[in-house]
């Protein structure tokens, strides 16, 4: 096949959209696919890496923390990558991550072009602007867009099963699949150099204000005069970012906020680390939500203290190795927090045993390849099918 992939942030970005594109797009040139990802130039100072597919950049607007967030900003990629896409050599699929803007931009011009396209939902943007600050026409413009992209497409990807039937609910016409999502265990291992740098419990990734990681620095805060030589590493990124400092100066819990870096780098801070942290909350309208971060910590032979609703604590409450799973609360955050710091910083062996079973990315992508050679070839058929009539 030949397959495009349309997304505004890829490797060497650290992100989990990121580290998902790129397993899928290696695993389809291992099947035999030709794959042309459409993409951004990374931001400055991060340099590119020889990559086993062809990658397109072409410039886009970022935000102040250097991501591609905001009204403009995804307007900087979708504008352009509609007429990318209208003049690129025909695939026999579009791949499309969010956000919504660009699945409908890449609906628009594969109806055009009669091109099947296949929107990732990794995540349901509208549900999650209705826990922030976005008003009610916003929410339901964000929704619009999504029920006509997805109900639009040959098929869509869904990462766990409770974003499948929210997918389902909002687009009744939609073929949806669970592909699930995990982490690339060729970097987020057990097996690399760790970080030295004391007692500390890491975020990592994107912080966003629907997510709550608030709740860990008042934990924190519970926890400066027992234990003050422990401390809490945000590592990534995030809007919630300002009103988390002001919250650590404010309380004086020990923080530290370290800007995204590469793959191998954040896995060295997660083997270091005591547990990291990860938290959704209540009420955001998002309680479906699996946070990637989890993935990369357990592949590391981390555990995760976990805050709030959403299957990431069903399945800590399954496998109570993995770590905890606390409600949304500081003083419960904090007493997981205070029992991962007693242990020993040395990696879980079983804990990275068992995400190697269970969250890859490879098994990921061939069930994506799977899902898509599949669907289309029921478009094939139905297309011959209304030639022969």
């Amino acid at each position: 096949m030949r397959i495009t992939i349309a997304t505004r942030i890829s490797l060497p970005e650290p992100s989990a959209a990121s580290f998902r594109l790129d397993a899928l797009a290696r695993y389809l040139v291992e099947a035999g696919d030709s794959v042309t990802m459409l993409t951004v130039r990374p931001p400055k100072g991060v340099a590119e890496t020889p990559l086993p597919y062809r990658v397109s950049r072409f410039p886009v607007l970022r935000d102040r923390s250097g991501y591609v967030r905001g009204y403009l900003q995804y307007l900087s990629f979708d504008i352009p990558l509609a007429f990318r896409l209208l003049f690129h050599r025909r695939p026999d699929a579009v791949i499309v991550e969010p956000p919504p803007t660009s699945a409908c931009v890449t609906a628009l011009v594969c109806r055009l072009r009669r091109i099947p396209f296949f929107p990732y939902a990794a995540d349901v943007w509208s549900d999650a602007s209705e826990g922030t600050s976005a008003g009610g026409a916003v929410v339901r413009v964000v929704r619009g867009m999504e029920r006509w992209a997805w109900n639009g497409a040959r098929g869509v990807f869904s990462v766990n099963d409770g974003v499948t039937a929210r997918v389902s609910e909002i687009a009744d016409r939609a073929v949806v699949e669970t592909v699930g999502n995990g982490v690339d265990d060729d970097v987020f291992n057990p097996d690399g150099p760790r970080r030295d740098d004391g007692r500390y419990v890491i975020y990592t990734g994107t912080a966003s204000e629907w997510q709550g990681a608030d709740v860990f620095v008042r934990a924190m805060a519970e926890l400066r005069d027992e234990i003050p030589d422990a401390r809490l590493v945000f590592l990534g990124q995030g809007s919630a970012w300002p009103e988390l400092r002001e919250l650590a100066e404010s309380t004086g819990a020990r923080v530290d906020f370290v800007p995204s870096v590469p793959a191998a780098e954040a896995a060295t801070w997660l083997r270091g680390a005591r547990a990291s942290l990860a938290s959704m909350r209540p009420g955001a309208g998002y309680d479906f939500a699996y946070p990637t971060k989890v993935f990369a910590s357990w592949a590391t032979g981390t555990p995760v203290v976990y805050a709030g609703p959403g299957p990431a604590g069903d399945t800590l409450r399954s496998e109570p190795m993995l770590g905890a799973a606390v409600p949304f609360d500081a003083s419960a955050a904090a007493a997981a927090i205070r029992e991962a710091l007693a242990a020993s910083p040395e990696p879980r062996p079983e804990v990275a045993a068992w995400a190697g079973e269970h969250v890859t990315l490879r098994g990921v992508a061939a069930r994506v390849r799977e899902f898509m050679t599949r669907r289309l070839a029921a478009g094939a058929q139905r297309g011959g099918k209304k030639r022969a009539a």
